[in-house]
Protein backbone atom coordinates (compact mmCIF):
# COMPACT_ATOMS: atom_id res chain seq x y z
CA UNK A 1 0.00 0.00 0.00
CA UNK A 2 2.61 2.58 0.72
CA UNK A 3 4.65 1.91 -2.28
CA UNK A 4 1.59 2.36 -4.59
CA UNK A 5 0.96 5.45 -2.75
CA UNK A 6 4.39 6.62 -3.59
CA UNK A 7 4.34 5.41 -7.12
CA UNK A 8 1.30 7.79 -7.34
CA UNK A 9 2.82 10.33 -6.25
CA UNK A 10 6.32 10.13 -8.48
CA UNK A 11 4.06 10.07 -11.62
CA UNK A 12 2.89 13.59 -11.27
CA UNK A 13 6.32 14.80 -10.12
CA UNK A 14 7.88 13.75 -13.45
CA UNK A 15 5.02 14.82 -15.59
CA UNK A 16 5.89 18.36 -14.07
CA UNK A 17 9.52 17.86 -15.07
CA UNK A 18 10.67 17.90 -11.24
CA UNK A 19 13.75 15.21 -11.99
CA UNK A 20 16.01 16.35 -9.22
CA UNK A 21 15.53 16.30 -5.79
CA UNK A 22 14.23 19.58 -4.32
CA UNK A 23 15.90 20.75 -0.97
CA UNK A 24 13.76 21.46 2.11
CA UNK A 25 14.60 22.24 5.63
CA UNK A 26 12.04 19.61 7.07
CA UNK A 27 11.58 16.55 6.16
CA UNK A 28 8.15 14.55 6.48
CA UNK A 29 6.82 11.24 6.71
CA UNK A 30 3.30 10.57 5.10
CA UNK A 31 3.20 7.33 6.58
CA UNK A 32 4.99 6.19 9.42
CA UNK A 33 7.52 6.18 12.27
CA UNK A 34 9.17 3.26 10.36
CA UNK A 35 8.98 4.96 6.97
CA UNK A 36 11.61 7.53 8.32
CA UNK A 37 15.26 6.80 7.33
CA UNK A 38 14.21 4.46 3.98
CA UNK A 39 13.80 5.76 0.87
CA UNK A 40 10.30 6.30 0.99
CA UNK A 41 10.05 9.64 1.75
CA UNK A 42 7.77 12.56 0.83
CA UNK A 43 9.73 16.18 1.32
CA UNK A 44 7.64 19.44 2.43
CA UNK A 45 8.09 21.73 -0.60
CA UNK A 46 8.77 24.75 -1.11
CA UNK A 47 8.07 25.15 -4.69
CA UNK A 48 4.33 26.24 -5.75
CA UNK A 49 3.71 23.82 -8.54
CA UNK A 50 4.73 20.45 -6.67
CA UNK A 51 2.65 22.02 -3.31
CA UNK A 52 -0.28 21.39 -5.80
CA UNK A 53 0.36 17.94 -5.85
CA UNK A 54 0.51 17.49 -2.29
CA UNK A 55 -2.92 19.71 -1.77
CA UNK A 56 -4.30 17.44 -4.51
CA UNK A 57 -3.63 14.55 -2.60
CA UNK A 58 -4.44 15.24 0.81
CA UNK A 59 -6.98 17.22 -0.36
CA UNK A 60 -10.35 15.56 -0.92
CA UNK A 61 -11.76 14.90 -5.00
CA UNK A 62 -15.08 15.95 -5.83
CA UNK A 63 -16.42 12.59 -5.38
CA UNK A 64 -15.85 12.92 -1.70
CA UNK A 65 -17.08 16.06 -1.93
CA UNK A 66 -20.66 14.70 -3.34
CA UNK A 67 -21.02 12.10 -0.78
CA UNK A 68 -20.72 14.99 2.07
CA UNK A 69 -23.37 16.92 -0.20
CA UNK A 70 -25.56 14.10 0.10
CA UNK A 71 -25.25 13.61 3.72
CA UNK A 72 -27.49 15.09 6.09
CA UNK A 73 -25.96 17.25 8.69
CA UNK A 74 -27.71 18.71 12.58
CA UNK A 75 -25.98 21.69 11.65
CA UNK A 76 -27.32 22.22 7.99
CA UNK A 77 -25.73 26.19 7.40
CA UNK A 78 -25.73 26.98 3.19
CA UNK A 79 -22.31 27.65 2.16
CA UNK A 80 -23.37 31.75 1.88
CA UNK A 81 -24.09 31.31 5.34
CA UNK A 82 -20.75 29.54 6.72
CA UNK A 83 -18.76 32.13 4.31
CA UNK A 84 -20.43 34.69 7.19
CA UNK A 85 -18.58 32.84 10.14
CA UNK A 86 -15.39 31.52 8.56
CA UNK A 87 -12.27 33.43 7.33
CA UNK A 88 -11.31 32.88 4.24
CA UNK A 89 -8.52 30.10 5.17
CA UNK A 90 -11.28 28.33 7.33
CA UNK A 91 -14.08 28.17 4.25
CA UNK A 92 -11.40 27.08 1.70
CA UNK A 93 -10.41 23.77 4.38
CA UNK A 94 -13.92 23.16 5.67
CA UNK A 95 -16.38 23.68 2.94
CA UNK A 96 -13.84 23.40 0.25
CA UNK A 97 -12.38 20.88 1.54
CA UNK A 98 -8.48 21.99 1.16
CA UNK A 99 -5.67 21.26 2.84
CA UNK A 100 -2.76 23.19 5.23
CA UNK A 101 0.77 22.91 4.27
CA UNK A 102 2.10 20.53 6.50
CA UNK A 103 4.35 21.70 9.43
CA UNK A 104 2.48 24.83 9.35
CA UNK A 105 -0.81 24.48 11.21
CA UNK A 106 -0.98 25.91 14.98
CA UNK A 107 -1.98 22.26 16.33
CA UNK A 108 0.66 20.17 14.68
CA UNK A 109 3.38 20.28 17.60
CA UNK A 110 0.39 20.96 20.24
CA UNK A 111 0.32 18.78 23.21
CA UNK A 112 -1.79 20.10 26.17
CA UNK A 113 -2.35 17.49 29.12
CA UNK A 114 -6.39 17.82 28.80
CA UNK A 115 -8.35 19.67 26.52
CA UNK A 116 -11.19 19.20 23.68
CA UNK A 117 -10.07 20.05 19.92
CA UNK A 118 -13.65 20.76 18.69
CA UNK A 119 -14.72 21.60 15.41
CA UNK A 120 -13.77 25.08 13.89
CA UNK A 121 -16.96 25.74 12.17
CA UNK A 122 -19.89 24.66 14.59
CA UNK A 123 -17.83 24.19 18.02
CA UNK A 124 -18.67 20.55 18.06
CA UNK A 125 -16.55 18.43 20.12
CA UNK A 126 -13.95 16.15 17.98
CA UNK A 127 -11.17 15.11 19.80
CA UNK A 128 -9.47 14.96 22.93
CA UNK A 129 -6.13 15.55 24.24
CA UNK A 130 -5.59 12.06 25.27
CA UNK A 131 -6.27 11.25 21.45
CA UNK A 132 -3.61 13.21 20.09
CA UNK A 133 -0.10 11.42 19.44
CA UNK A 134 3.29 12.81 18.00
CA UNK A 135 3.23 10.96 14.46
CA UNK A 136 5.61 13.10 12.46
CA UNK A 137 3.54 13.74 9.17
CA UNK A 138 3.18 17.62 9.36
CA UNK A 139 0.13 17.77 10.39
CA UNK A 140 -2.36 16.80 13.86
CA UNK A 141 -2.75 13.45 14.15
CA UNK A 142 -5.30 11.31 16.41
CA UNK A 143 -5.43 7.29 16.91
CA UNK A 144 -9.13 8.04 17.74
CA UNK A 145 -12.55 10.24 17.75
CA UNK A 146 -14.78 11.26 20.01
CA UNK A 147 -17.77 8.34 19.71
CA UNK A 148 -20.16 9.50 16.90
CA UNK A 149 -17.89 13.02 16.52
CA UNK A 150 -16.69 12.32 12.82
CA UNK A 151 -18.37 10.71 10.04
CA UNK A 152 -15.77 8.81 7.13
CA UNK A 153 -16.20 9.40 3.43
CA UNK A 154 -14.06 6.61 1.49
CA UNK A 155 -12.59 8.32 -1.55
CA UNK A 156 -10.99 5.80 -4.21
CA UNK A 157 -9.42 8.84 -6.56
CA UNK A 158 -5.43 9.02 -6.98
CA UNK A 159 -5.47 4.98 -7.83
CA UNK A 160 -5.43 4.40 -4.14
CA UNK A 161 -7.92 4.27 -0.85
CA UNK A 162 -8.12 7.16 1.07
CA UNK A 163 -10.74 8.00 3.95
CA UNK A 164 -11.79 11.57 4.19
CA UNK A 165 -13.09 12.42 7.62
CA UNK A 166 -15.78 15.23 8.50
CA UNK A 167 -17.51 16.27 11.24
CA UNK A 168 -20.96 14.28 11.69
CA UNK A 169 -22.56 17.84 13.15
CA UNK A 170 -21.79 20.02 10.40
CA UNK A 171 -19.83 18.07 7.91
CA UNK A 172 -16.56 20.54 7.93
CA UNK A 173 -14.03 19.14 6.23
CA UNK A 174 -11.26 17.31 8.94
CA UNK A 175 -8.98 15.70 6.70
CA UNK A 176 -8.03 11.87 6.06
CA UNK A 177 -7.72 8.18 7.85
CA UNK A 178 -4.92 5.76 7.47
CA UNK A 179 -4.62 2.37 8.80
CA UNK A 180 -2.69 0.23 9.60
CA UNK A 181 0.77 1.75 9.23
CA UNK A 182 2.25 0.85 12.78
CA UNK A 183 2.50 3.43 14.84
CA UNK A 184 2.02 2.13 18.73
CA UNK A 185 -1.31 3.42 19.51
CA UNK A 186 -4.22 1.35 20.68
CA UNK A 187 -6.35 1.48 17.08
CA UNK A 188 -3.49 1.86 14.39
CA UNK A 189 -5.21 4.62 13.34
CA UNK A 190 -3.81 8.22 12.36
CA UNK A 191 -6.29 10.88 11.93
CA UNK A 192 -4.63 13.66 9.74
CA UNK A 193 -6.42 16.59 10.42
CA UNK A 194 -5.73 20.20 9.74
CA UNK A 195 -5.27 22.34 12.05
CA UNK A 196 -7.54 24.94 10.44
CA UNK A 197 -10.43 22.46 11.20
CA UNK A 198 -10.18 23.01 15.16
CA UNK A 199 -10.21 25.04 17.98
CA UNK A 200 -9.17 23.82 21.06
CA UNK A 201 -10.71 24.24 24.34
CA UNK A 202 -8.91 23.76 27.92
CA UNK A 203 -12.56 22.65 28.99
CA UNK A 204 -12.91 19.07 28.67
CA UNK A 205 -16.66 19.21 28.09
CA UNK A 206 -17.11 16.47 25.26
CA UNK A 207 -20.87 16.75 25.22
CA UNK A 208 -21.95 17.74 21.66
CA UNK A 209 -22.60 22.00 21.32
CA UNK A 210 -26.09 23.43 20.18
CA UNK A 211 -26.24 24.79 16.76
CA UNK A 212 -25.10 28.51 16.73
Amino acid sequence: MRHQIFRSLQAPIRQLGLTQPISSARTYSIFSKRALGSTTRVKALRAAPTFSILGALFGSSSNSTDKTEKMSFPDNRSEEQWRTVLNPEQFRILREKGTERPGTGEYDSHYPSKGVYNCAGCDAPLYTADHKFKSGCGWPAYFDSIPGAVKRNVDNTFGMKRTEIVCSNCGGHLGHVFEGEGFPTPTDERHCVNSISLRFSEDADTKPKSKA
